[in-house]
């Protein structure tokens, strides 16, 4: 909770914000994008965490990338979905967060991403915090702040 006290204001930290990962859905890079686009369709998101099998975030698979890899060029090549893995679709160059970082740290990497991974020292995912829970941290903050409803 972001607090305002007379000279100080409390930032909380990600583990305070994050959702945990037993939370959120993800896939293992080992598998085909016929099961992660099944994921993401069940789950109404458009991306997803991707980890490799000791649970270690590798990067984050969506919509977008799979439809661009069956995209042909006349028709997309639905049929092709079971042959492709998810590690050779997925964006490896994702930004993560860790336990310790603050809610400012994980602002500034929410503006070009609907949620950010969070990992602890081994590189294992423990959950995602998502804009929204950002967005609803300031706007709590500015309503107490200020006395606005």
């Amino acid at each position: 909770m972001v607090s305002l006290e007379k000279e100080a204001l409390v930032i909380p930290k990600v583990s305070e914000l994050m959702i945990s990962s037993e939370k959120v859905a993800h896939v293992q890079v080992g598998n085909p994008l016929e099961h992660a686009l099944l994921v993401l369709v069940k789950t109404g998101y458009s991306s997803i965490p991707v980890l490799d099998p000791t649970f270690k975030f590798k990067g984050v698979i969506s919509k977008s990338k799979i439809l661009e890899e069956t995209l042909g060029i006349e028709e997309f090549e639905l049929n092709r979905l079971s042959d492709i893995q998810v590690k050779e679709v997925m964006d490896k160059d994702f930004p993560y967060l860790h336990h310790e970082d603050s809610m400012i740290d994980a602002l500034h990497k929410l503006i070009d991403f609907p949620f950010v991974c969070v990992i602890d020292d081994d590189g294992e995912f423990d959950g995602i915090v998502t804009r929204r829970t950002i967005l609803k941290q300031f706007s709590k903050h500015y309503h107490e702040t200020f006395k606005w409803v």
